[in-house]
């Protein structure tokens, strides 16, 4: 396993707060579960394709998870560790396997997951009608976070090689 490095922990560092800041800035309130729809997976699948597999559910879990808890949505703080964590590490893993071809490929089924993750969730927290209630701005918000992952990757990636942690 590598070594964290001064500049690992740096690209943590402000991808996580970044998340946390992206998650915050916009938000579109969902009336049947009382959460909200955000920009942050954008900076979460970036993160998993940047900083690899580990990098991606480090500051895609923490991240998010601290923006719940700011917000207010302490409830979902768990919950969002878990999913945005592991759309992180999955945006990580998938790009690992395909680098020569699109980001794309690897941001959209994390997207996805994301989306699936929350359904999973709301379904024991609220009812099964809610949470599919949910799940169409949740599968957007995922969609949409992958289109602006793979700009935002295209843009910083000469400065950012991709590393696998």
């Amino acid at each position: 396993m590598k070594k964290w490095t001064t500049k690992d922990l740096t690209l943590y560092g402000i991808l996580m707060a970044m998340t946390t800041v992206a998650t915050m800035l916009i938000q579109i309130p969902t009336i049947a579960t009382k959460g909200y729809v955000n920009v942050g997976d954008a900076v979460v699948l970036l993160a998993g394709l940047v900083l690899g597999r580990r990098g991606g559910f480090v500051v895609g879990g923490f991240g998010s998870a601290l923006a719940d808890i700011l917000l207010g949505y302490t409830w979902y703080a768990p919950i969002t560790l878990l999913v945005k964590g592991v759309e992180g590490y999955l945006a990580g893993s998938i790009f690992s396997h395909t680098e020569n071809t699109k980001p794309f490929l690897a941001t959209l089924p994390a997207g996805i997951w994301m989306a699936v993750g929350y359904l999973l969730a709301e379904i024991f927290m609220y009812s099964f009608p809610a949470a599919v209630a949910s799940f169409p701005g949740n599968l957007l918000q995922g969609g949409v976070g992958a289109f602006l992952a793979v700009l935002l990757y295209y843009g910083v990636r000469r400065w950012v090689p991709h590393t696998e942690s």
